[in-house]
């Protein structure tokens, strides 16, 4: 920058006019007539000389801006097309505005100097002073709103001083039709109740027609409040695609209809449950509907009786605190067991694989898959780590057998042995952070999963083979089913059978939390194959010692909201005597969930057990974790207990605010 501008850049001569007034009211109180009227004059002078040196001044600054063509391109015409104000980036002082930049904001070019933050309160220039060229957030002023783009000037004769050339272009209508366009955005969603099929089972055609009119009504009741179209797709699955503008209004109101299609119930008192997954910001109506599809897809997954909103990046969860329903159609399971003998028929080698730190259920599932692969003549492997596992007894006891000498395999030893004639079958786990060797998960392209735990926003894809029932006890229940489809009874183990039953006890402590039907007959079966209750309880039973360790963690243990027992550590223990301590608590009477958190080197691990209204997946999914309803945990790394402790408790105010 050159000299001139440098030596306009003086301070204002507001102070100097106003002590010389001074002096002038002094001499004329002092009846000093003639000297009153001398400083009069000089003084007049004086300010008429300023007022001149402005003008120039001010004609100076305005030509020398328009010799910078970065930022006075095409004006051409002596005055910039857009409101600009020339401030110094050291203070925010104001030294020169154009007239567009006057009519806009006020600003009045005064003998006081003004700073631009009392024009434009809470606006700063960190931005321009960090070399950007436009402002990181919009400015409205007035009922405009502008985009301010800038750029910097050094006065290399004032000491180094940086000057800022703001430029605010008014984006008002375009803002308006930008937003106009997002709030008018389709959102895509799919209505589905989930127990449609239990609801009209033996029920008249009348009966049923009634019934859907009950469920068309309260269904319609909702929709209309949103101004969207709805349309009946099937028996028990709705279209309904309206603008995004009411997406918020939903989301706030917990999606009512949740809550109220429970009013309606067949004759036999079944009350109905819905899903609702919704797409959302899809390129086209083609897209936001798989974006829908994959919503209720993972809606049913979870359990049904909530709402799941999928948008470009993530999914989003609403509802969902219910149990999961029963069913008791076991097609599914037919057709899985008949796929799945096929694909390991097809196969060279079958890894078998849970989740980290195996416990029963998972090496009990595990198991199970390894007699369904004898059957087809195919050699399985186990994948787990010997070292770090829930499940000792029992896997002791397995190797012992000689169906099983060898066939646990370490991550690594499978990555070697793994080729693209491989297949993966994942048990008791759909999270692919949560399985015991993920690089192997990655490795193989043919992946199964059976699972019965509600279905995480990172899940295991693509998958060939997908047994995923959330309705089921365990992954050993859901791995028993497929055997009696699949095998005969005398081609499972007894060793097998009671790796099958410990899991489902482990789960269902006992037959006394989540069980069903299908549990029972699944049980009974194995009872039948040749286990033992009575040794699937040894596998259970504890030393003296890790059971006084358990009542110490039960003594720690508090209250919080009259019902819920929460034990935090602050020092490290095992998982299973966390689980254990946490199934415990549940025998407390009007205790209706329990929560265990403990230390476990640089993370923080929380196991959590219900028999009530609280569903601590739901709870955990928000600190990462993850289980069902009755059965969840969390691992929350690089954290300390009282911070997880904190986030535990805001986590369940949120679920009870709910």
């Amino acid at each position: 920058m050159n000299r001139k501008l440098g030596k306009l850049l003086r301070p204002g001569m507001g102070m100097y006019f106003a002590i010389m007034a001074i002096f002038c009211v002094a001499a004329l109180a002092e009846e000093r007539y003639w000297l009153a009227a001398a400083e009069t004059s000089v003084t007049l002078m004086v300010f008429i000389l300023y007022i001149l040196s402005r003008t120039r001044r001010d004609r100076k600054i305005q030509k020398y801006l328009q010799t910078i063509p970065t930022t006075m391109e095409g004006t051409g015409r002596g005055e910039s097309p857009l409101p600009a104000v020339l401030v110094r980036l050291g203070d925010g002082g104001i030294v020169w505005a154009n007239q567009r930049f006057s009519e806009m904001t006020g600003y009045a070019d005064t003998m006081m100097e003004q700073n631009l933050d009392e024009i434009l309160p809470a606006f700063d220039l960190d931005w321009l002073a960090a070399g950007k060229t436009e402002c990181p957030r919009d400015v409205t002023i007035g009922s405009r709103r502008y985009r301010i783009y800038g750029t910097t000037i050094r006065a290399e004769d004032s000491m180094g001083l940086m000057l800022g050339v703001l430029y605010f272009s008014d984006m008002t209508q375009l803002y308006q039709v930008r937003d106009e366009y997002i709030r008018s955005r389709p959102v895509v969603s799919i209505i589905l109740i989930d127990n449609y099929d239990e609801m009209t089972k033996n029920l008249t055609e009348s009966a049923i027609s009634t019934l859907n009119a009950r469920l068309n009504n309260t269904i319609t009741e909702w929709t209309d409040g949103y101004n969207g179209l709805l349309r009946r797709l099937e028996r028990s699955r709705f279209l309904f695609i309206f603008e995004k503008r009411d997406l918020q209004r939903a989301v706030e109101e917990k999606f009512a209809l949740l809550e109220s299609i429970h009013q309606v119930t067949s004759p036999s008192g079944l009350a109905a449950s819905i899903s609702i997954g919704l797409g959302v910001d899809g390129a086209n109506f083609e897209e936001s509907y798989d974006f829908a599809a994959l919503s209720i897809e993972m809606a049913l997954s979870r359990g049904g009786d909530q709402a799941v909103i999928k948008d470009r990046v993530n999914f989003s969860f609403y509802g969902g605190k219910s149990n999961e329903a029963s069913y008791s159609s076991k097609v599914r399971s037919r057709v899985t067991a008949n796929s799945l003998m096929e694909l390991i028929g097809q196969s060279g080698h079958v890894f078998v694989m849970g989740h980290k730190n195996a416990d029963l259920d998972s090496v009990g599932a595990a198991v199970g898959i390894c007699c369904l692969c004898r059957k087809k003549g195919r050699k399985a492997n186990i994948v787990l780590d010997l070292d770090n596992n829930a499940a000792p007894k029992l896997i002791e006891e397995i190797r012992g057998e000689s169906h099983y000498r060898d066939v646990f395999l370490s991550g690594q030893d499978a990555l070697l042995m793994a080729d693209n004639r491989s297949i993966l079958i994942v048990v008791d786990t759909n999270r692919p952070d949560q399985v015991e060797c993920q690089p192997l998960l990655e490795a193989i392209s043919k992946v199964c999963v059976v699972d019965h735990h509600r279905r995480a926003a990172e899940y295991i894809s693509p998958v060939v083979v997908n047994l995923h029932e959330t309705y089921a006890s365990s992954a050993s229940e859901l791995v028993t089913e497929l055997l009696l489809y699949a095998v005969e009874k005398q081609d499972v183990l007894p060793i097998e059978a009671k790796c099958l039953l410990a899991g489902i006890c482990l789960d269902t402590k006992f037959f006394n939390v989540r069980t069903g039907e299908r549990t029972f007959e699944a049980a009974a079966a194995l009872r039948r194959m040749g286990a033992d209750t009575t040794e699937v309880k040894r596998l259970l039973q504890n030393d003296f010692h890790d059971t006084m360790e358990k009542y110490q963690i039960i003594k720690a243990a508090r209250l919080y909201r009259q019902e819920l027992a929460v034990a935090a550590l602050d020092v490290p223990t095992s998982r299973i005597l966390a689980a254990q301590a946490a199934d415990e608590l549940l025998n407390i009477e009007g205790i209706t969930a329990s929560f265990v958190l403990y230390p476990d080197e640089n993370q923080v691990i929380i196991s959590a057990r219900s028999i009530g209204s609280a569903n601590v997946q739901v709870i955990l999914e928000a600190l990462g974790g993850g289980g069902n309803a009755a059965t969840a945990g969390a691992q929350i790394p690089n954290a300390t207990v009282p911070e997880t402790l904190d986030a535990l408790v805001e986590s369940i105010d949120k679920f009870y605010e709910q």
